[in-house]
């Protein structure tokens, strides 16, 4: 099994957009140092990242259900952190557009300072909070995960687990928000239970642990990071994006000589 772990991080060290740019893939460590490279010396701050992501996150899942978006049942399931942020973020953007949106939080009473902003945004919308009881019987069209980031440390746990069970066991379209959660960003491997996506909306990079597998359809969303950021980490970058903010990606083929 290391052996098979080896030569996928192999496989996976790049990917290559729709129109053929390659982009470089990073570990959880590295994503660290691009977000506190980004947050501490050249910006954006971590309001700005998370409403890209989430405007993002909410265009994608209108793209993704329709035609009929307008009468399917958006179910976003978020964590504490900044991924459920982004989440949070994106509920509101459906909210705002009319789609029907229910937003479960996995841990409501320790949410980040960031994502607890986004909540108060959110509760002036149409769009309703649930807790994890109410989904029981619901009938969800499509699940938009952002439990668990690049942060995972050991196999999920309590309300999160149950929601990654639950989400399975619906057999609804599952979209995923930078990587499915319980997956481990650096080596694919799930310590625990994982959500399995049908789409992962990764952001800024893709990350190592991004097996196909595992993430299903891949998609590179742009979160307004500078070059600058990149070549401060000697990562050879190229924008991917042209005039759009997200892009469709697949892992570059190993090098066969």
């Amino acid at each position: 099994m290391k052996a098979r772990t080896r030569v996928e991080l192999t496989m996976l060290s790049s990917f290559v957009s729709d129109t053929g740019v390659e982009v470089p893939a990073v570990s959880a460590a590295q994503m660290r140092e691009v977000d506190r490279i980004a947050m501490e010396e050249t910006g954006p701050n971590l309001f700005q990242m998370m409403e890209n992501a989430g405007r993002n996150l909410a265009s994608l899942s209108i793209q993704l259900a329709t035609p009929a978006w307008h009468d399917a049942l958006f179910v976003v399931l978020a964590g504490p952190g900044g991924n459920g942020g982004g989440g949070i973020c994106a509920a509101r953007h459906l909210a705002n557009r009319g789609a029907k949106v229910w937003l479960c939080l996995a841990d409501a009473e320790h949410l980040g300072s960031v994502p607890a902003y986004q909540r108060k945004v959110f509760a002036s919308t149409p769009g309703i909070e649930v807790d994890s009881k109410q989904l029981i019987d619901s009938r969800p069209d499509l699940i938009v995960d952002a439990l668990l980031g690049y942060s995972l440390s050991g196999a999920p746990r309590g309300r999160v687990a149950d929601l990654i069970e639950w989400a399975n066991a619906t057999r609804a379209l599952i979209l995923s928000l930078d990587l499915p959660s319980g997956l481990d960003a650096t080596t694919g491997i799930a310590p625990g239970a994982v959500i399995a996506p049908r789409w992962t909306m990764t952001l800024a990079l893709p990350k190592t642990g991004l097996l196909p597998e595992r993430a299903g359809q891949l998609y590179l969303a742009d979160i307004g990071i500078p070059d600058a950021v990149y070549q401060h980490m000697n990562l050879p970058y190229r924008t991917p994006f042209d005039h759009r903010y997200r892009v469709s990606i697949d892992p570059k083929p190993p090098d066969r000589r």
